[in-house]
This record gives C-alpha cells, structure tokens and sequence, in this order.
C-alpha cells in the first residue's frame, strides 16, 4: 500500500496544495488562534439519539449467515450453541440496540417456516442470491440449508444485547403467513399451536419481537409495486396484526434512495382510506448506498462502482460526497411526509446505509458482495453517524449495511479467522452518544479544496455532532482531508469542563486496512485531556475520526 506522505506530494502536486503536518494536540486554554472553531451549546437540545440508530443489518446473503455469524454447534471454531462466540464477544462492546434479517432481497423470497422445528427436518432451498455467487460459493452460500432461522436469530439477539427486527415476505407470501409468523414469536406460552411448536424448540416464552418490515425494497425486488398498490398491500398486512397485548412498531418499505415520487404516492394512497391509517405505519424505510464514483461520467450500476482499496484522493472525497447526501435525503423525505402526515407520528428508518463498491476486494474468496474495509469507510461511516445524530427527531432507526462478511462490514470472519474493520473500530467509539440528548453544536473549518478532473471542488472541512448524558458530554468529529490537520477551538457556551478524553482513530496511510494476517493495523489511541482554561484546543489528524468525552462541572 502507498504510504499517505508519497500519496500526498504526489496529491499536492496535481492539486498545487501545500500541506503541513502537525503532532495531535489536546489541552483546555484559555486562547488560541486555531483557525477552525467548534461550539457545543448545552442548553440547546435536539432530542434524544436512539440506540437504534446503532443498529445492524443481516441478510441471508453468502457469507454473513453461514461462516459469518452461524459456524454450527459442531464446529471446531468456538460458539455459543453454533453462534461464533468472538462476534458475540465484539458486538456486546457496541451495544447493538437492533438487528435486522432476514433481508433485504432475501426477506421476499423466504418462508419463515422453513427455519422454524427440529434442524434435521428443515429443508434446503435456492437462496434468492444464488445468481450473486461464484464457481468457489459453498453450497450453503447458494442452497439456504435453513439451520439459521427465527430461534436461532432471535439468540443471536438475546446474546449480543440487540432487539429483533423481522424483514416479512410480502412479494410471495400471504398476509396470513405474516400474522403467523408473529403469532410464532409472540403468543403466550402454551396459548396456541404455534406457540406449541416455538417451545418445542427451546423457546416456551415469547419472544416479543416489537419492529417488523412489511416488505423490503417494494419498489423493486419486492414486488415491483407501484407506491399505491405498495399502499393498498401495507393495509392489508397491517390491519389486525396480532398484538399479544404488546404494540408491534411496523416499517414501511421506502423509497429508493432519492425517489420523492415514492414517499408521495406512498403516503398519499395510504390516507385515502382515511388520516388515521397512518397511525399504523411506525418507521417509513429509506435505503441509501454511495455506489457512484464515476464522477458524472455515468449512472450504469456496475460501471459507475469504485475500488475499495485502489483509490485516489479525488475518490476519497467523491465516495463521501455521495454519503454526505444521505442528510439532503433526510430532509427531503421528512418534507414530502410531511405533507400528509403533518404531526410527523412517522419516523424514519435509515435500515441500509454505507458504501458499495465493485467485487474484488473480498478477503475469503467465493463470499459475494464482501468487501475489506479501510480507513476511508471509517471516516464515511463516522461521517454517517453524525448526520443521524443530528437529526434524533427525525431518524428513529438505523441499520448498518452489512453486519459481517459483506458492505461497509464492521466484522470479517472465515473458519477461525475473525477481524474487526476500521469500521467496528468506529461503531465502538461512537457508543457514548446512545441514548443521549443531542445537542447543537457549531462547526467553522476552511473547506477542502481540490481539483475534481480539471475543475476546482470543495468539500466540508470539519464536521461532528454532540450529545449528553447528564454532566457527560461526548462530541464526535470528522475530519475528512487526506492532507490537512485542523487545529480547533472547542467552547461549551459557558459550561466548564472538569475532566475528559479524546480517542482518535487514523493512520499514515489512508489505504489501512485491517485483515486477518494484520488485524491491528487501524486501531484507535486515547490521550487524556490536560486542563488548563475555559476552551479545548486539539489538532485534528488528517483522515481522522474522533471521540471527545468530558465531564462537566
């Protein structure tokens, strides 16, 4: 890999930046004359972060089930009843408030009942992603042998601390077969027949699985529907679910990405039969993926991809321009609902986010979609945090794409072998804010300036989002350059700090990956802060991701 000092003369050369480099500096002074600012503004709060906001993605999809998460009772790799117990280990240090399977795609062709009674008795069958895999797929890669199903997802739940979020199949399933499934997971112990059988396999409690898709991704493999027929198939499913005395949170299949039309017409035919049909939608799904990188030269889906590991500056930053849009989509979206929901009872769900990039980079070969992630998908998925934590009243959910072994993964694993990316390394530190109360925070920084195939381009300088937790206050900041230290003033509008700390997470070479030969190559350093005076001043590394904790006085 290019060592970023080579990376950069030659970046500085195209770009005719001149660039410095400083130490990281952290102490409270009473001046400064960083040139970038950043205010925390205590008194101003926006709304509780969501643990939810933290949540996961996982689809039966090549290797995230099968070696990824389920390596089997019998397995020489160590596991909690066939669960690998080191992703357990892991996921419990990032509090994984939510999970969601079984799709994804895969959730419109899956018959939940497959998965359910004794292991030996399921049957096998051609898992929606068979066409994805290649000559080296396992066969459990392509023939789903339905050892991972609703029992053993909802375990892997109870061990890593995260509530269930069941994707149902609307494409090819009967609206009975969904009031079934959540008859299965939540009637009373020894009330019905279903109930009967969940016992039967070790589970004589309910489950009380809460969030439920109705569908995924309606607009395309989940049906082709239009808004109005996905509209009209929502009530249906909606109407009568059984509660068990507990309410269930259901999500409706969003819009692809930017597509307005769909939130209209969505929320426009759901009202028709009356306002109060939209007190049954709990989270409106939007799914975002920074896929193109073709710099305008193209919108085909496999030629508009990058590389995730061979990558230039202008990359770099065209990878997180197509991230930063999720917070343009937010509002857009929020807008459009608005319209017809005008108390805004629905929130949304942001359940697939992160970068895709072209095949080729995967660390087991024959996983299809996997990729290994570097430094740059530490900073986008930072990046990405932040938006959601600036907007607590708005996002109410979050699903990380994916999970293990797969896009934007915090995890890789193959047999014995288990990695957690750059991105894990993020999801860990970002663990403070859940749960507290977002805070306004101010960002001023000199944007990046750099040369986007012969035209001058700007990108934001510094950016974070804030929270707090009583007298806790944690900030979390991005700097995205790949050349410049910012060196910043932190005030508290009149709050004084008693104590803190800062972790960092960089590297030398914005390429850094972290792989199972070198599995510690990106990992984050915490400094304690030395107070001095009213105001924090620290030197922000290039490339950088940065948690900021103080306690108050």
């Amino acid at each position: 890999m290019m060592e970023r000092r080579e990376f950069l003369r030659h970046a500085a050369v195209a770009t005719g930046g001149l660039m410095v480099f400083r130490s990281p500096i952290s102490a409270l002074s009473a001046t400064t004359s960083a040139p970038c600012r950043i205010e925390v503004l205590p008194g101003e709060e926006l709304g509780t972060i969501s643990p939810t906001i933290y949540g996961h993605f996982t689809e039966n999809l090549s290797g995230v089930i099968y070696d990824g998460i389920w390596v089997g009772k019998n397995s020489k790799v160590p596991n909690v009843d066939g669960i690998r117990s080191e992703l357990v280990e892991h996921m419990r240090k990032i509090k994984p408030a939510v999970i969601r399977f079984p799709g994804g795609c895969f959730a419109d062709s899956y018959d939940w009942r497959d998965g359910v009674g004794p292991a030996e008795k399921r049957p096998r069958r051609t898992n929606f992603w068979d066409g994805a895999e290649g000559a080296n797929s396992p066969a459990s890669h392509r023939y789903d042998p339905n050892q991972f199903g609703t029992d053993e997802f909802v375990h892997f739940c109870k061990l890593t601390g995260g509530q269930p979020y069941l994707a149902a199949n609307v494409r090819s399933l009967p609206a009975e077969e969904f009031d079934r499934w959540v008859e299965y997971c939540n009637s009373p112990k020894g009330s019905t027949t279903l109930a009967d059988l969940r016992a039967a396999g070790g589970s004589p409690e309910p489950f009380d699985v809460r969030y439920w898709g109705v569908g995924n991704e309606s607009w395309g493999c989940g049906g082709n529907f239009l808004p109005q027929e996905y509209a009209t198939e929502f009530r249906r499913y909606a109407a009568w679910v059984p509660g068990y005395g507990k309410p269930l949170s259901l999500i409706a299949s969003g819009p692809n990405s930017d597509d307005l039309n769909w939130t209209r017409g969505f929320f426009e035919a759901l009202a028709r039969k009356g306002k109060d049909q939209i007190n049954s939608v709990y989270g409106f799904a939007v799914h975002h993926y920074a896929w193109n990188l073709a710099r305008g030269k193209t919108q085909d889906w496999d030629q508009g991809k990058g590389d995730a590991l061979k990558f230039d500056a202008v990359d770099w930053y065209e990878l997180l321009r197509e991230g930063q849009k999720i917070e343009d989509l937010i509002d857009g979206h929020w807008r459009e609902m608005g319209e017809i929901d005008t108390e805004h009872h629905v929130k949304l769900v942001v359940d697939e986010w992160g970068p895709w990039y072209k095949s080729g980079s995967e660390q087991t070969p024959g996983d299809a979609l996997e990729q290994t992630p570097t430094l740059r998908d530490a900073v986008f998925s930072g990046m990405t945090l932040d938006i959601f934590n600036r907007n607590p009243e708005r996002v109410a959910m979050a699903n990380c794409a994916q999970l293990i072994n797969c896009l934007n993964s915090l995890y890789l694993a193959h047999e014995d072998k288990f990695v957690v990316t750059p991105v894990g390394r993020v999801f860990e530190m970002y663990v403070p804010h859940q749960g507290g109360k977002a805070l306004r925070a101010s960002f001023s920084s000199p944007p990046i300036q750099y040369d986007r195939d012969g035209k001058p381009a700007e990108f934001w300088g510094l950016r974070g989002s804030a929270s707090v937790h009583g007298k806790s206050l944690v900030l979390t900041v991005v700097n995205p350059s790949v050349a410049e230290p910012r060196e910043t003033e932190i005030s508290f509008a009149g709050a004084r700090a008693k104590s803190g700390k800062i972790t960092v997470l960089s590297h030398s070479d914005i390429h850094a990956c972290n792989t199972f030969a070198q599995r510690e190559t990106v990992l984050p350093s915490v400094t304690r802060l030395k107070i001095t005076g009213p105001t924090v001043v620290h030197t922000f590394p290039p490339a950088s991701v940065s948690t900021i904790e103080i306690e108050l006085a």
